[in-house]
């Protein structure tokens, strides 16, 4: 395994002393170029730990390294430029009065050339495919095309890794589609991490490693295909299952053979069908 980008080392986090605990000794950790997707029911955690990632929040107790830094008070300035954050909704992000003044607005704060905010506008625009769109009021843009923007936004700054938190939650499920896509032609591109935080089972197919949240602990660690084969125990925990797994369990159920265990989506589940009844 590569080497590690953020760890989460026995955090416990509560918003008022009299709360329960939103996290509850939670350990776990990010490496350098993975895709880690961290997936629970409402209230389970998992936008907590988007914003301590970010500073925006401090754990009561444990610690949080990034890149090796512990995120503190001091630290917190340092490790935002190591971490890029796309929130649910992007109009909270929106500061620019056109598409290129807000892919603009972090390499301001840092200090970029004018030669290097043109070229990285440019660069990260066409990578999100909104080059065409650099001078529109975001306010007339899609809600796709906002989170596009926002993600060259975060792109714009070079981080280490890249956060969303539930950024898909918005928009329709073509819109949702779009983004992940988007989303993983950039990381391929780009040499960064990437934390995908959401309810949607549907879109950790593509992650390397997932980290259901439970109680405000974790609850379990391991590949998609891993996570989805336990369909029974994440529904007891409030999480459906995704389409293409119960429906595999139902064919099986009318006697259709499935070869495959825990098919990730419809395209594993009609490939698993034909190959099978291409030979019969």
């Amino acid at each position: 395994m590569s080497e590690k980008l953020i760890e989460f080392r026995n955090v416990s986090f509560r918003y008022r002393d009299e709360q329960p605990w939103v996290l509850n000794n939670c350990s776990f950790d990010i490496h350098m170029n993975e895709w880690a997707a961290i997936i629970g029911h409402n209230g389970s955690g998992k936008s907590t730990i988007a914003k301590l990632i970010n500073g925006l929040l401090f754990p009561q107790e444990g610690q949080i390294l990034i890149n090796g830094k512990e995120v503190n008070q001091e630290t917190v300035w340092e490790i935002r430029r190591d971490v890029g954050m796309v929130f649910q909704n992007p109009d909270n992000q929106f500061v620019g009065t056109t598409v290129q003044d807000d892919v603009a607005f972090g390499m301001e704060n840092r200090g970029f050339t004018r030669d290097k905010m043109l070229e990285e506008i440019d660069r990260n625009l066409r990578a999100v495919g909104m080059q065409d769109y650099r001078l529109t009021e975001p306010h007339r843009l899609s809600g796709g095309q906002k989170q596009r923007v926002a993600i060259a936004g975060v792109l714009a700054i070079s981080p280490r890794v890249m956060v969303l938190d539930e950024a898909t939650a918005m928009l329709d499920p073509h819109g949702r589609a779009e983004i992940m896509d988007t989303v993983s032609e950039v990381r391929e591109r780009n040499d960064l991490s990437l934390i995908t935080i959401t309810h949607d089972l549907q879109e950790i197919v593509q992650a390397d490693r997932v980290i259901v949240m439970n109680g405000g602990e974790v609850w379990q660690e391991a590949t998609p295909r891993e996570i989805f084969e336990k369909k029974n125990d994440l529904q007891k925990i409030g999480l459906d299952a995704p389409f293409a797994a119960l429906l595999a369990d139902e064919l099986q159920l009318a006697g259709v053979p499935i070869s495959r265990t825990g098919p990730l989506n419809h395209e594993e589940l009609l490939e698993d069908i034909w190959t099978l009844h291409s030979k019969t």
